[in-house]
């Protein structure tokens, strides 16, 4: 036995504020005894004193925790409603300065495809997306635009043409025409304060992960980010329930409107 998980969970959050009470405690806990035992450590107390002590190691485990799976245009028919509809009409109602924030935007694809998506609607310039995530190792990933051929599979073909460099046969950098235009920033969705009078919040994949108590302070707090009639676009395994409840109102799958 590993020891007193409930201790533990008071002990990194003194360590570096991140509540694990918020996220779902099975998948979460088994992540982590997988992590200690790769380093060889006995009790959860030891591994406490490891990351206290050794910045990599501290680094390893909130990169362990933060689930970071992500790809170009994932999803590409959602990425066709966004690009048809959603952006074409913001555009329409509030000018060619949309502020957009991908919100736990792990290794930078899902912001970088934002930019490659709207440059087809404005110029590269009037372009700006705000990129956050807990992870600061995945968001320095990001900021290299480093790539394997795999993640880029569903793109465009003229969007890889046209906006990345082959480095060797399995990798791709993206330009720094697109680097240029989101700026990455650390953020915990949890505590941090969040963006105010967005025109659409992008977050995909993550709230899978979060217990349904921290799932609604979320989805209140969104609402409060975005102007009124503005969208939020979640992943697609991440229906909303009780929408209307959180002053949402479903406009397509996966797209939610704040009333």
């Amino acid at each position: 036995m590993l020891g007193n998980y409930e201790e533990f969970k008071k002990r990194v959050f003194q360590l570096i504020k991140l509540d694990l009470n918020s996220y779902k405690e099975r998948q979460m806990k088994r992540r982590i005894d997988a992590l200690i035992t790769k380093n060889n450590v006995k009790t959860y107390s030891d591994y406490i004193k490891l990351i206290k002590s050794d910045k990599e190691k501290l680094d390893e485990f909130v990169n362990y925790l933060t689930i970071n799976v992500s790809e170009f245009y994932r999803n590409p028919d959602q990425w066709t409603v966004l690009e048809k509809e959603v952006f074409p009409e913001l555009i329409k109602k509030n000018g060619k300065s949309l502020k957009i924030w991908s919100a736990a935007c792990s290794t930078g694809e899902e912001p970088y495809s934002l930019v490659m998506c709207l440059s087809k609607l404005m110029p590269l310039s009037n372009i700006k997306i705000i990129a956050t995530d807990i992870d600061k190792q995945v968001i320095e990933k990001a900021r290299l635009g480093l790539y394997n051929e795999k993640n880029v599979k569903a793109l465009p073909a003229e969007f890889t043409k046209k906006h990345f460099t082959r480095i060797n046969d399995k990798t791709l950098q993206i330009s720094s025409e697109i680097k240029s235009r989101v700026e990455f920033k650390q953020h915990d969705l949890l505590k941090d304060p969040y963006p105010k009078d967005c025109d659409i919040i992008i977050c995909r994949n993550v709230m899978i992960y979060f217990t349904e108590e921290a799932k609604r302070g979320i989805y209140e707090r969104f609402n409060s980010s975005l102007k009124k009639e503005c969208y939020l676009f979640v992943g697609s395994t991440e229906q909303i329930i009780q929408a209307q409840e959180l002053g949402f109102k479903s406009h397509k799958s996966f797209f939610y409107r704040k009333i």
